[in-house]
């Protein structure tokens, strides 16, 4: 039961990663609109290039912490793995 259990929870978090990721993509995408659409109403190129910076930033740290994240999900199961 416990196996399965884990079985479940391990899919479960599989999927709610994949979700954050394809979410994650998507504001990316968004903020390359923006940037599109700021530049073709005439704002700086420079000014869109350091807005587009400062909106991508907690983009990456939050696909940086969803990364550190898997990384510790996976370290108990492949220490297990030794052991056995």
């Amino acid at each position: 039961m416990t196996t399965k259990r884990k079985q479940t929870q391990s899919t479960r978090q599989k999927l709610y990663r994949q979700i954050i990721t394809m979410l994650l993509l998507i504001q990316t995408m968004l903020i390359g609109v923006d940037a599109e659409n700021r530049i073709q109403q005439g704002d700086s190129p420079i000014e869109v290039l350091i807005r587009m910076i400062n909106q991508c930033i907690p983009v990456l740290k939050q696909a940086s912490s969803l990364q550190e994240k898997q990384k510790k999900s996976l370290l108990p199961t492949h220490r297990r793995s030794e052991d056995q």
